[in-house]
Order: C-alpha cells, then sequence, then structure tokens
C-alpha cells in the first residue's frame, strides 16, 4: 500500500498520568503514540472489514456473511471506506467469492465516487458467467441488470451493495 503523506495535526488535551498511560501501550506495541491513537480511533471498519473477509474463507453460507459486509460498507464516508478496505487480508477465497469480493468493493467504491483498491485489481474475472438464480428465465434479466462491478467479473446478480433480495 503506497504510504500516505502526513501534513495535518490533531491536538488533543489530557491529563499527564492519561499521557504516560498512552505512552506506555504504544511502548508495548512498538507503536509511536501518534500511530497508537490513530490506530485505535481509525480502526473500527478497518478490523471489521478483515473480520468479515477472514469469515468468508471458513463460511458455511457466504452470503450471510456478504449480508454483513454490505451493512458495514455502505454507511462509510469516502475516507473511511478507503481506509477500511485498502489492504485484503491473508485470505485463501474460492474464485467465485474472490471475485464477489473485489466486485462488492469496487461497487461499493464506484457508489462512493473513489477508486477501488488496488488488490482487487489482482484477482482475475472468472472465465465462466456465474449466475445468481438457476432459473434459465432469470438469465436474461440478470445480464442486463447486473451491476458493471459485478459484470466485469461474470458475475450476474441482481442486488448490490445497500440492496438486498
Amino acid at each position: 500500500m503506497k504510504k500516505q503523506t502526513k501534513t495535518e495535526q490533531l491536538q488533543v488535551r489530557l491529563t499527564p498520568d492519561q499521557k504516560r498511560t498512552l505512552k506506555a501501550q504504544a511502548k508495548r506495541k512498538g507503536m509511536t503514540l501518534s500511530d497508537l491513537v490513530l490506530s485505535c480511533a481509525l480502526s473500527s471498519a478497518r478490523s471489521n472489514f478483515e473480520e468479515l473477509v477472514s469469515d468468508l474463507s471458513t463460511a458455511e453460507n457466504p452470503s450471510y456473511t456478504f449480508a454483513e459486509l454490505l451493512d458495514l460498507l455502505a454507511p462509510l464516508t469516502r475516507s473511511e471506506f478507503r481506509t477500511s478496505v485498502a489492504d485484503l487480508p491473508e485470505v485463501e477465497l474460492s474464485p467465485y467469492w474472490g471475485n464477489y469480493l473485489a466486485a462488492t468493493v469496487e461497487h461499493a467504491a464506484a457508489q462512493k465516487n473513489v477508486s477501488p483498491p488496488e488488490w482487487t485489481t489482482k484477482i482475475q474475472p472468472l472465465k465462466e458467467p456465474a449466475f445468481g438464480s438457476s432459473l434459465q428465465s432469470l438469465r436474461e434479466h440478470l445480464l442486463v441488470n447486473a451491476p458493471p462491478a459485478f459484470r466485469q467479473r461474470n458475475i450476474f446478480i441482481d442486488a448490490s451493495v445497500g440492496a438486498r433480495v
């Protein structure tokens, strides 16, 4: 991940005891005080994303995990979204679920008008089309109505970030 230059400051008033406590925590974790404070303040959505992606690799029914992922991504601000999905956790996902995850993140990025994270480009699209329904009569509808991020990955569904079937 490309490291961003830090140009802004945030001042926080605290007691000397609070500062000593935070410095000790940072030292135990091998972090600077600034990095500790930032990780505590910004890590909630990111750690939730990482946990949900990890759950995908072992989930009996990944669609439930994806529902939670959609609920996590939908309300994030652009900045929160970029921070949360910047890195893909080291997990083993099937080609289908890897593409579904990449498409979900790409679709959310498009909705938020931000660039998707670089890791999505490293996941090769499916070679064969995958449809969200086995009903032949729905295939034409899915071919036409699948969000672009999913179509580009050869996945044809009718629901995406913020939507439910």
